[in-house]
């Protein structure tokens, strides 16, 4: 079955026995920080990749590991995602996993792009992204997956699907999970456009759910967390099939069709040397 479908019927890991002053379990691994407090059922995963926490093969592998794991403990019934790093949520995909690669390495790095969309999107757990930066292209997606948007009221901040821009075409699957935010019009025009919209546009046009002052991010969105969580998670996780199942599948039956579009459209030479160009425009801002 795929994977969010397999998350659903994973056995439950053995509960540990609760600890008298340590309900907090922590996993942390490279890339990414993950607490777990059991007493609520709430975990908190933190983006650590310095210095934009781009979307690298090694990230998106560990992100999808720590999401399964979370899916497969029955103490967690929510996550909220942020990141550690100051200013930005995530800088979306990690252009050097698309530029002068083997056709090989462009396959394994689009199917780890799916995955963790699948793993997200299709996430049984309520999922709160708390956006306290900048989030363009695969970070808006990250932030488009989840259930509920809080974002910092930072005009500095923005967040969007800028993939236009860069002469790249974001996949049906990111522009279903955009309309499904903010509707066919708004998403079109965007797209288009590759709009990177600051906090406060990106609150009118319902990309975000929130915008909240930088110093109260944490603190609303655990209140938004518990207010999700006070409803029954079967009937919860139910309406969120429903609501989400047309999209996930469409993207499970045309996975390997979606690779090769990918692996075609990143080898052709036009489209290496805008990447090209990108990356040392990266350069000389630092």
């Amino acid at each position: 079955p795929p994977a969010w479908d397999r998350a659903a019927r994973a056995p439950p890991s053995p509960l540990q026995p609760p600890g008298l002053l340590v309900p907090c379990r922590s996993f942390s691994n490279n890339k990414i920080q993950v607490e777990l407090d059991e007493s609520s059922g709430v975990a908190m995963m933190k983006f650590k990749s310095p210095p934009v926490n781009s979307l690298s093969l090694e990230f998106l592998t560990e992100f999808s590991i720590s999401l399964e794991k979370l899916e497969n403990n029955r103490a967690c019934r929510g996550v909220i995602i942020t990141s550690a790093i100051p200013k930005i949520f995530s800088s979306g995909l990690d252009i050097t996993e698309m530029c002068g690669k083997s056709v090989e390495h462009y396959a394994e790095f689009w199917r780890a792009v799916q995955e963790m969309w699948l793993r997200l999107y299709g996430s049984n757990m309520v999922t709160v992204a708390a956006v306290n930066g900048s989030s363009p292209a695969g970070g808006c997606l990250v932030a488009l997956s989840c259930d509920y948007r809080i974002m910092a009221e930072n005009p500095k901040f923005s967040i969007g699907l800028n993939e236009a821009q860069l002469g790249i075409v974001a996949p049906f699957w990111f522009k279903d999970t955009f309309v499904n935010v903010v509707g066919h019009r708004t998403a079109e025009r965007s797209l288009q456009l590759g709009s990177l919209h600051p906090a406060p546009e990106a609150h009118k046009l319902g990309l975000v759910d929130e915008l909240v002052p930088e110093e109260k991010l944490m603190e609303k969105a655990a209140a938004v967390m518990a207010q999700w969580l006070a409803l029954p998670d079967h009937a919860r996780q139910l309406t969120k099939t429903m609501m989400r199942k047309a999209v996930l599948d469409r993207l499970v039956a045309h996975r390997e069709e979606d690779i090769k579009n990918f692996i075609t459209f990143v080898s052709k030479e036009s489209i290496q040397k805008s990447l090209r160009m990108y990356m040392e425009m990266l350069k000389k801002k630092k």
